[in-house]
């Protein structure tokens, strides 16, 4: 790629952008890759220097021209009105980290099991049952989490759906 743009070195779609730029030739030019997109140049030079905010649809033609899944998690999590907040930023990293983490997440799925099925019962959560619910919920959202990455990793490194 040709020199770097250092006011966007830290955005997401342009650090995707020169990351898949390895791979393919013609995402080093800004003019190329806008013109893949089927938006115009100052456009994504707008989207990658943060002046302006993607569109969802955007997003997601980045996230399949670059090979990078985790574009869109990231938009919901940082950047969407309705997801901000609501969605929790994964990150990728290499298969067999990955792997380690949702065994780990699962370690305990017998004991999480017996946990809920005792508070649930008798169909109210008391008082001194909410702690052990926050802990079986906590639990559910790492392995959640380990779950997506892994997700994410196979949609990128593998091409799953």
């Amino acid at each position: 790629m040709g020199k770097k743009a250092t006011k966007a070195a830290d955005n997401m779609y342009y650090l995707a952008r020169c990351e898949a730029a390895a791979g393919n030739e013609e995402l080093s030019s800004r003019e190329k890759a806008a013109e893949l997109l089927g938006i115009d140049r100052t456009r994504l030079a707008r989207i990658e220097l943060d002046a302006i905010m993607p569109y969802p649809e955007e997003v997601k033609a980045m996230a399949e021209l670059y090979n990078t899944p985790e574009l869109c998690n990231s938009y919901c999590a940082r950047e969407c009105p309705l997801g901000k907040g609501n969605v929790k930023e994964v990150s990728i990293d290499d298969f067999d980290r990955l792997a380690l983490k949702v065994l780990g997440s699962l370690k305990d799925i017998d004991s999480l099991q017996a946990s809920l099925i005792a508070i649930s019962e008798d169909g109210v959560i008391q008082d001194s049952e909410r702690q052990s619910f926050q802990a079986i919920l906590d639990s559910l959202e790492k392995i959640s989490m380990n779950a997506k990455a892994l997700k994410l990793w196979a949609v990128k490194n593998i091409k799953l759906k």
